[in-house]
């Protein structure tokens, strides 16, 4: 007869800790006390505990920030790699409260690195509207955006402050184009994108820069930052024709 598997400490601590999340006791956000004080309190080791919390940050429950502590993970918002989304409904969509903050916005004449890495046909001297400001879910840092804008292919855009709608929703709503593209990477924070996002220098983030252009020119260029722990991408995909299926 097959004895059943015995139970270990840490499963027993990763299935509990992990059933006040699921349940809604503990809340994305929410604080765990520290290391000790939880070892204690299950009557473990600090090293068992260390185990069942280090498991549960893999499986996304959890966030450890050094020197911070340990915290319930939020929900990982989706953006899809083929579309252009906007960020209000990405938050929406995880049932959390959105808001965009303005940091600063200005016209100027584009550098010779900020014409090349528009690129479709922008040139050192340009005129551009640059555009930061920070997304935020639920009071906590969501995205960190700069944006370049082209008033000759966005009319209007030269009249918008962007304090109340955000570049991109504006954007979206007013503005068409013919063509646009992702560029994807990860990256480690630096102490601009850290101090913004509420990182440590270091710290995993996703990067999507965005260009979308018409045929008679680049109308924006975006670098849009997440935090790395609480962002993923999703692309769906079909064969071109049956002879591609297998």
């Amino acid at each position: 007869m097959t004895q059943p598997r015995r139970i270990s400490q840490h499963d027993k601590i990763t299935a509990e800790i992990r059933e006040l999340i699921v349940s809604g006791r503990w809340l994305p956000g929410h604080q765990l006390p520290v290391e000790t004080d939880l070892a204690q309190l299950y009557g473990v080791s600090r090293m068992t505990m260390n185990k069942a919390l280090t498991r549960l940050a893999r499986e996304g429950f959890l966030i450890r920030r050094k020197k911070r502590g340990t915290f319930v993970a939020q929900p990982r918002a989706q953006s899809a790699v083929m579309e252009i989304a906007d960020i209000e409904a990405e938050v929406g969509s995880m049932g959390q409260d959105y808001r965009f903050v303005l940091l600063s916005r200005k016209v100027i004449a584009m550098s010779e690195f900020e014409a090349a890495d528009v690129g479709c046909g922008a040139v050192r001297g340009q005129s551009a509207l640059r555009v930061e400001g920070l997304h935020s879910a639920d009071g906590q840092p969501f995205c960190h955006e700069t944006r370049l804008v082209n008033p000759d292919q966005a009319p209007g855009v030269l009249e918008q402050d962007f304090s109340a709608t955000p570049p991109g929703t504006w954007l979206l709503r007013q503005v068409p184009w013919s063509e646009a593209s992702h560029r994807i990477r990860a990256l480690n924070a630096d102490a601009d994108i850290a101090a913004s996002l509420a990182l440590n220098d270091g710290d995993a983030c996703l990067e999507i820069v965005r260009r979308t252009r018409t045929a008679e020119g680049w109308v924006t260029w975006a670098r849009l930052v997440y935090p790395g722990d609480s962002h993923q991408l999703h692309a769906a995909f079909a064969p071109r024709d049956q002879s591609d299926q297998g």
